[in-house]
């Protein structure tokens, strides 16, 4: 939220620069993104009097012009600009000045005719707002000229860009800014004007009626202001509104943007004439119903979107914005002052629904105070008063069910000098207390705080804790050495399990990473997913950032490779790097949510092999304590290589997939290198994980070790051979390790060579050498039968 400095100053007594009043903002806890000086920039800018115009000779788009800058000679600028006529006073930059943003201007020939300078716009300034404008900025007639034009136009500003939280919706205005400032500085502030007299002898209360026919309203004032003259607001109004983002409009609506951000409560005016009913009513929208909002956008509404109705019509959106049938125009002559309170939580879904975010609904979807509104509306009155604007009606329309009132918290200075580590008296404490507008009562050591209605933000002791610390000065607590507590850890099991699979992957050297879990659509494409794969079926996300991030994910190999591929394009050797996150799978319902799975993937390549991506898997799984699973070659998936791929099952249910990426895959994310990938469901994982851990006594007996190596065909997979291993063991086998795979030279093609050491151990005695070479004999002569292994 950008607040000018200038407006603090209609409430506080500010002596020190906007620098230093930003960091003592911060240093109390208010979190200030920037301080923006504008306008001291700005050079050389003086005022001119266009006192010839003529076309150029040589082009038809440009303007040879005579100005006077109150010098003996008349300056001549050549433009582009259509706007203005002979006698108009404009702001001229001269040879050598330099303007918003640093731009600096030199004299110079354009088509041939020299021109002196240029001719300013607002923008040139600074002073345009957010929205681009169009032509030269046009002076009144009785400026002064030859000035300059940071004194005619008072353009010096300072403007601080506040980062509002969500639980302190009172700091959302400049008068709320206005009582930190002055509890910070320790000053006294003052609220606006609010006071206003009833020239008309008209009464609402007796002309219209409001219903509200839903809770979500929490309160609806109403005011009418008849005889409105429809002129633009004075230049301090316009001024302020500029410098806070808001570009003025005429003076009635220009008013209600200004009560919104001094006062920080939204409000809006309707146009008499359009309340056909005399009656507003405060109800939902009919699902489907069709509306045309101020932006000139129709919209489609359902029932969760609470509207303003005429009785007949729909006439604004709650809290959001106003409707077009019902805007204050030229020919106005009454309207009505609406001042309202809306349920937060709804105001935020329905602004979400229909992609349309306003001041108005970022500020009623933090829960303002429904006191607020009686402070706003006759802040709004009494400018009406002020500025002429009309004259405002007797009597008041407030429909308030459920009054909000304040409430007290009890606190220890005792506990709150252990609680921050400080040694504060109890009379500084209610100091600062005071400062912020909370009236504290001292009964023996207790503070009583009397909490009013806009800090709905404090309920607890260490709410009031927090207060006292940020005004007394954060940097003025010492530090202190974090106490010890010896608790039970609140983690499920699902939180346990993540805390071992990080755990595992991490004690293998890997990495972990996290990515978004929305991706582009092109991710498909580039790894290789057929057309018409139910991994393309996903969830669109209505309003995305870009088209890289409008789709929820439906499998996490695309933000692995986009991983590996930016570390490989930053000429790192190697990367390991594991990500827990999830996919989201469409619900053929699409009146639900989609399915959510757990995924652990796991990414590696540089100087490694699809063994080392098997033994990261194989300790994660050991790790979980989950003993049986079985791998079987998986040749169809198109992202990976057909020949070193392999899926993982744990019973019959298919856990993941794990092998070396497709050689197009790694061509398509720039990569030259083999990449290996694991994508595993740790739901499934899950299922099958032990968390309970017994142990056994150490074995008593010696074991016998023997070591095999055996050439087989290169297309039978270690776990043939383990299979066959374990089933030949005869209980006696306690494990099998390969610790060598080889093909090549001495090797015939087609073939490849694999070393186990077996492990033999028997719990209740000792085994002799004829009984594991009985057993080790058999397991040789059936991988002989079986898979044709010969001994090497």
């Amino acid at each position: 939220m950008k607040v000018p400095v200038k407006w603090l100053k209609d409430y506080v007594d500010i002596e020190i620069s906007p620098k230093e009043l930003g960091d003592s903002l911060t240093l109390s806890g208010s979190k200030v993104e920037s301080v923006d000086i504008t306008g001291d920039e700005i050079k050389n800018v003086v005022t001119g009097k266009i006192v010839e115009i003529k076309k150029h000779p040589d082009a038809d788009r440009l303007s040879i012009c005579q100005v006077d800058i109150a010098k003996e000679e008349l300056l001549q600028i050549v433009t582009a600009a259509t706007n203005m006529k002979e006698q108009d006073i404009i702001p001229v930059a001269l040879h050598g000045s330099v303007l918003h943003g640093g731009v600096k201007i030199k004299k110079g020939k354009l088509r041939g005719v020299m021109s002196n300078g240029m001719f300013c716009s607002e923008q040139e300034l600074g002073i345009a707002g957010d929205k681009p404008v169009y032509g030269l900025m046009i002076l009144p007639k009785d400026t002064s000229i030859g000035k300059d034009i940071k004194d005619v136009l008072d353009i010096t500003s300072a403007v601080i860009d506040f980062e509002i939280t969500s639980n302190r919706p009172d700091c959302l205005s400049a008068v709320g800014i206005a009582r930190e400032t002055a509890a910070t500085l320790n000053l006294k502030y003052k609220m606006p004007n609010l006071d206003y007299t009833a020239k008309c002898d008209d009464n609402i209360t007796h002309e219209f009626n409001v219903k509200i026919n839903d809770d979500l309203c929490k309160r609806y004032m109403a005011r009418e202001i008849k005889n409105v003259k429809i002129e633009q607001s004075p230049g301090w109004m316009q001024d302020r509104l500029l410098e806070a983002g808001v570009r003025p409009i005429n003076n009635i609506v220009d008013i209600t943007n200004f009560v919104m951000l001094e006062i920080g409560e939204p409000m809006h005016a309707f146009d008499t004439r359009q309340i056909s009913t005399k009656t507003i009513v405060v109800d939902r929208a009919a699902d489907g119903e069709k509306f045309t909002t101020l932006d000139e956008q129709e919209r489609v509404l359902n029932s969760d979107v609470l509207t303003i109705k005429d009785g007949v019509k729909t006439i604004g959106l709650a809290g959001i914005m106003g409707g077009l049938n019902s805007e204050v125009k030229d020919d106005t002559s009454s309207i009505i002052f609406e001042c309202a309170n809306f349920d937060g939580t709804n105001i935020r879904v329905s602004s979400q629904k229909l992609a349309l975010r306003t001041e108005a609904s970022s500020r009623f979807e933090k829960d303002l105070d429904p006191n607020l509104a009686e402070i706003a509306m006759n802040r709004a009155c009494s400018l009406v008063e002020e500025l002429g604007a009309g004259e405002v009606c007797m009597g008041t329309i407030d429909i308030y069910p459920k009054k909000v009132v304040p409430h007290t918290v009890e606190v220890d200075s005792t506990w709150v000098n252990k609680f921050l580590g400080t040694e504060i008296s109890i009379a500084d404490m209610k100091e600062y207390l005071d400062r912020l507008e909370l009236k504290t009562e001292i009964e023996d050591k207790k503070l009583i705080i009397n909490v009013p209605t806009f800090r709905s933000d404090i309920n607890i002791k260490e709410d009031a804790a927090e207060e006292i610390a940020r005004i007394y000065g954060y940097n003025k607590i010492k530090g202190t050495m974090i106490r010890s507590v010896s608790m039970r850890s609140g983690k499920n099991r699902k939180q346990h399990l993540d805390d071992k699979v990080i755990e595992a992957l991490i004690g293998c050297g890997i990495n972990q990473s996290i990515s978004y879990s929305f991706i582009s659509p092109k991710v498909f494409d580039k790894i290789l997913l057929p057309e018409d794969s139910d991994l393309r079926k996903v969830v669109t996300i209505k309003n995305p950032l870009g088209e890289d991030f409008s789709i929820m994910r439906t499998t996490t190999i695309g933000s692995m490779m986009e991983a590996l591929s930016r570390n490989y394009s930053r000429n790192n050797e190697s990367a390991k790097l594991f990500e827990i996150g999830k996919v989201y799978i469409p619900n053929e319902d699409s009146s639900k949510l989609p399915e959510e799975k757990n995924i652990v993937t796991i990414g590696i390549y540089g100087g490694v092999n699809y063994f080392n991506l098997k033994g990261a898997v194989e300790n994660l799984l050991e790790a979980l304590k989950i003993e049986k699973y079985s791998l079987k070659r998986e040749s169809e998936n198109p992202t990976f290589h057909p020949g070193i791929t392999a899926n993982l099952y744990l019973k019959k249910d298919l856990a993941g997939v794990l092998g070396e990426v497709h050689p197009d895959v790694l061509e398509n994310y720039g990569i030259d290198e083999k990449c290996y990938i694991a994508e595993l469901n740790l739901d499934v994982l899950y299922k099958y994980a032990n968390l309970d851990v017994k142990y056994k006594h150490l074995p008593k007996f010696p074991a016998a070790t023997r070591d095999m190596s055996i050439v087989i065909d290169e297309d039978i997979l270690v776990q043939d051979v383990e299979d066959i291993m374990r089933k030949q063991g005869s209980g006696i086998l306690e494990s099998i390790k390969l610790f060598d795979v080889y093909a090549g030279e001495q090797i015939p093609d087609k073939k490849k060579s694999l070393a186990f050491t077996l492990v033999y151990r028997n719990e209740k005695r000792t085994l002799t050498d004829s009984e594991v070479n009985k057993v080790h004999d058999k397991i040789t002569r059936t991988l002989e039968n079986k898979l044709g292994a010969q001994l090497r």
